[in-house]
């Protein structure tokens, strides 16, 4: 588990030194928390969680939160979504980690699942603790706020 923990840390620390940190501190809370393992689902999903969790609030005390709100634009139709997921993909790598950055890192931690590790829907409602329509909605407007970003920090290259 160390590896994959260790690259979740990484992409949330950008230096081997705060990943190392970071890793340390995950499986320091897994032990502390062992008794809390039901067996629900798997460990390494229970795992994923508690990194998951961890991370994101690393994040947040390294990095002032967007208070933007995105609700209403978010009303993207299904064929837009798909244009958006595309555009996604199409993204170059540096870009990409400028863009995942900038957005909240919720979101961030959300696309990562989706995209990067290969998290079904059902996969991130186990380890988010939410309905399968919460999770697709949140997938959704990480979508698009990855987008505006991408748009915001690119914008001359893009018109």
């Amino acid at each position: 588990y160390k590896t994959k923990v260790y690259h979740k840390c990484i992409s949330f620390s950008k230096d081997q030194d705060g990943a190392q940190d970071l890793l340390h501190d995950v499986f320091l809370k897994t032990f502390t928390s062992l008794n809390k393992f039901s067996g629900r689902s798997s460990f390494s999903t229970w795992l994923y969680s508690i990194t998951y969790n961890y991370c994101v609030d690393y994040a947040r005390s390294k990095k002032k939160m967007r208070t933007e709100d995105i609700d209403a634009r978010v009303d993207i139709s299904e064929k837009d979504d798909e244009k958006n997921e595309a555009e996604l993909m199409s993204m170059k790598a540096e870009r990409l980690a400028r863009v995942l950055e900038s957005i909240n890192p919720k979101e961030k931690a959300l696309l990562l699942m989706k995209f990067q590790d290969g998290f079904s829907i059902k996969e991130i409602m186990e380890i988010l603790n939410l309905s399968e329509s919460a999770v697709k909605m949140r997938i959704k407007r990480a979508k698009a706020s990855a987008l505006d970003s991408y748009y915001e920090l690119f914008e001359a290259e893009v018109v």
